[in-house]
């Protein structure tokens, strides 16, 4: 079986940032510390009392600047991405293609920079309980935040591949989550359902229906990278199925698409369509898992085994929920888990398949 150099190889593994990205970076985020201590100095004549938490929050406004910068900076990013050598094949796909991975790309930064801002700050106010945010302060805290978040969001979309899609989606979903369960107002909804975090008007669940529907056009584009990956694979002779990228890429959008659909559709408005939703993606995992033992013939060994892990801690977990051991909301945060593991393993993997390990030091090959 043939195997690929590292210049054929798939996009999956990280670029090293250039001089210009980090230039640019830097540059922007000046930029946006400026407009931060501007946008501070604003608020704090406006605002009558201005304090990390209550009535008039200062996370809120912070979480709204960092996101609009964010939001800003991952646009850039990834627009000037495409004249970077292993980023210029984004130039063939379609406008429409091209521009609904841009806004999933644009969309899941900002939202990622909202909720940890927002988190942050709300994890601040429990250690400052009461303090009260004065001018000089809310000038320098809004100058840090905006320049940090425009540096990493700049610099994270300036080198998107498959691999760093699925760290940016394992840390927006968990970020996300997170976010929505220290802020909902029900101390008790864990005894109910995981789906009963979306189901409260109010911040708390709009962060978190917010986070399943970013995170499910975010997964929607992973079918573009995944594709180009797995086709070039098996041009190399990696992978021996020739279907493949068109079975998982389809897959994946799938996935996505139901998982949008969770945080479209909350539980309180149809249950029907939720929990069809919440299957569906998760019926769309199981036939990636078990048809991945024909399909993804070539991919390394251990990737096979880490699956059969993930196949039988997912079936462990439906006899244990069946059996009444495990409550629903239990259930259902786990095979969450399994599922973004899972994608997460499959990623890491897809970015190694047909490199050679490198020689050992001690000689032996």
């Amino acid at each position: 079986m043939s195997r690929i150099s590292s210049d054929a190889a798939p996009d999956a593994v990280a670029p090293e940032q250039t001089p210009r990205t980090e230039r640019e970076s830097l540059y922007l985020s000046l930029g946006a510390q400026v407009v931060g201590a501007v946008y501070g100095f604003v608020l704090a004549q406006f605002t009558a009392a201005l304090s990390l938490t209550g009535d008039d929050p200062f996370a809120m406004w912070a979480a709204a600047g960092a996101a609009v910068v964010a939001a800003v900076a991952a646009t850039a990013g990834y627009w000037r991405s495409r004249s970077q050598p292993e980023q210029r094949w984004r130039r063939d796909l379609p406008p429409w293609l091209f521009t609904v991975n841009t806004i999933s790309v644009v969309v899941v930064h900002a939202a990622l920079a909202f909720v940890a801002t927002y988190g942050l700050y709300r994890l601040l106010a429990l250690g400052f309980i009461g303090l009260p945010i004065i001018t000089f302060w809310a000038v320098v805290l809004m100058a840090v935040t905006l320049g940090l978040s425009t540096y990493f969001v700049y610099l994270s979309s300036s080198s998107i591949t498959t691999q760093r899609l699925s760290t940016l989606l394992m840390a927006f979903i968990s970020i996300g989550t997170l976010t929505a369960t220290i802020t909902t107002p029900d101390p008790q909804w864990w005894t109910v359902h995981f789906s009963q975090l979306g189901t409260f008007d109010d911040l708390s669940s709009w962060i978190f229906n917010g986070t399943l529907i970013a995170g499910g056009l975010l997964v929607t584009t992973f079918a573009v990278h995944i594709s180009r990956d797995l086709q070039a694979l098996t041009e190399a002779g990696t992978l021996v199925n020739h279907g493949v990228a068109r079975f998982v890429s389809t897959a994946f959008v799938i996935m996505g698409i139901m998982l949008a659909f969770v945080g479209i559709v909350p539980v309180d408005v149809n249950l029907l369509i939720h929990n069809l939703s919440a299957s569906g993606m998760a019926v769309a995992y199981l036939v990636l898992l078990i048809a991945g033992y024909r399909v993804l013939r070539g991919m390394p060994r251990a990737y096979f085994v880490a699956a059969s892990a993930f196949l039988a801690a997912t079936a462990v977990s439906i006899v244990l929920f069946a059996v009444g051991y495990f409550s629903l909301t239990a259930f259902e945060i786990i095979v969450f888990a399994l599922i973004f593991g899972w994608i997460a393993v499959f990623m890491r993997f897809l970015g190694v398949a047909g490199r050679r390990d490198a020689p050992d030091p001690g000689g032996t090959a």
